[in-house]
């Protein structure tokens, strides 16, 4: 990444006027100023919108940016803004470079046109003569593989091709500033690896990347910084992992808020039988942060009303281990306590890498055998054992334990508690990549 700057916003903010019936406009455009003439106070017959407020943004070359925001937050709104194709209502921005976007599905497309023509019209529009456009052809057809589709009207393509074809033009144009708003959450699995190979690329030859998705694993994985968006305005920005917690912050909500009061009475709390690992559990303080492998910079929230008190870990014959063998055993037990009555709590845990990348991540509401939907009754303990084989290549890996209750769509976080287990693994040589597969290889000689 260099030190020269790519992207510089400056106090930008965009309005929007709306009018709540088309006579209204009309009333805005003539009373007004028949009102100045007479010397009356002017009228206003609409209402402003902030899409977007007071932003600060610097982007460097060679650095790409995640932007991350509920619906309605400004996301769109400020890259049409950086790309030119909205004016801002105050403000500055200074793009230094040719750029290169995918803001909305189709657009810059004419649907008449058959996509080969498109390609060049899109390659004109970027600045490129016809014969670049000649040179570039080719990895663009192979890129957006989408074969004899090439030569019939984008009409008649597909949402998933279309988006095939937007991301060809634009990326191997090789851009000083490449703006992608969503348009990758459309192609399937196997495009998308494409697309984000291509953006390694793209950034290690220098070319700024502003990435604007819901997906908090792909702002973690891709991204250098990020920045979150809400209401309009810039919230927090920094490294990616920190700023997607927050931004489950703000779909969840992270205060605790409710501070119930603890037992004072010791509960009994034993162990499943089939663990007889040594271990007692506290089930009437929350001493989770006085085990070995806590992680200090847990990222906690929910709304109170369960408590996760207590862990214990184990692999082999430790308890608490400093680091486990790839393909061992791991034994994870936690104590719950409810301090309300609860319809059908949901248990989560989850492993993910140093980066945030998830491993493996599962519940209680998926999986078969122990019901814990069953439990929840106020005041009451429930102790929790999960068992999993540590298939994992050598590193650092966190774990998250999380409660909660769902009604449709809705989740309700009564106690989440992010990257909370620090598990290293030591070397393997046996496999490359992240996880074990232990994949199993037979050979044989064939007669000949």
């Amino acid at each position: 990444m260099s030190s020269e700057l790519a992207i510089g916003v400056k106090d930008l903010s965009k309005c929007y006027l709306l009018y709540e019936n088309p006579h209204d406009r009309l009333k805005q455009s003539i009373v007004p100023r028949f009102q100045s003439l007479v010397g009356l106070p002017r009228a206003q017959y609409y209402r402003e919108y902030w899409a977007l407020k007071d932003c600060w943004l610097d982007i460097m070359k060679g650095e790409t940016v995640g932007v991350i925001g509920r619906n309605g937050s400004g996301k769109s709104t400020l890259l049409q803004l950086i790309c030119g194709t909205l004016t801002p209502t105050s403000g500055t921005v200074e793009v230094r470079g040719r750029v290169a976007a995918l803001l909305e599905l189709g657009a810059g497309f004419h649907p008449e046109f058959t996509g080969r023509e498109n390609v060049y019209i899109n390659g004109a529009l970027l600045g490129l003569a016809a014969d670049e456009i000649d040179e570039r052809f080719d990895s663009i057809a192979a890129f957006a593989d989408i074969g004899g589709y090439l030569d019939q009207p984008v009409k008649t393509y597909s949402s998933g091709m279309l988006v095939r074809l937007a991301f060809a033009v634009q990326a191997q144009v090789s851009p000083d500033i490449l703006v992608v708003d969503e348009a990758l959450a459309v192609g399937d699995a196997k495009f998308q690896a494409k697309c984000f190979e291509r953006l390694r690329q793209l950034k290690e030859g220098g070319t700024s990347i502003l990435l604007v998705t819901h997906s908090s694993e792909q702002i973690v994985a891709h991204c250098t910084q990020a920045v979150l968006l809400n209401q309009g305005s810039i919230q927090e920005r920094g490294e990616p992992r920190h700023v997607v917690n927050c931004y489950m912050d703000l779909l969840f909500g992270k205060a605790r808020s409710q501070k119930l009061p603890r037992s004072t009475s010791q509960i009994d709390c034993p162990m499943p039988d089939r663990a007889q690992i040594g271990a007692s559990l506290n089930c009437v303080d929350d001493v989770f942060s006085t085990h070995p492998g806590y992680n200090a910079h847990e990222y906690r929230w929910g709304d109170g009303t369960a408590t996760i008190l207590d862990y214990y870990l184990a692999a082999g014959d430790k308890s608490y281990p400093a680091a486990i063998s790839t393909g061992q055993t791991v034994i994870l037990c936690v104590a719950v306590k409810f301090h309300a009555d609860m319809v059908s709590p949901i248990l989560g845990i989850t492993v993910k890498t140093k980066e945030g990348v998830t491993v493996y991540g599962t519940n209680s509401e998926i999986l078969e055998g122990e019901d814990f939907t069953s439990k929840g009754r106020k005041d009451s303990v429930v102790v929790a054992e999960a068992a999993f084989q540590g298939r994992l290549a050598q590193g650092d890996y966190f774990i998250s334990v999380g409660v909660a209750t769902r009604r449709g769509e809705t989740v309700t976080p009564h106690d989440r508690r992010y990257d909370a287990i620090h598990l290293q693994v030591l070397p393997a040589n046996t496999f490359l990549g992240l996880a074990n597969l232990d994949l199993k290889l037979t050979v044989r000689e064939m007669p000949t």
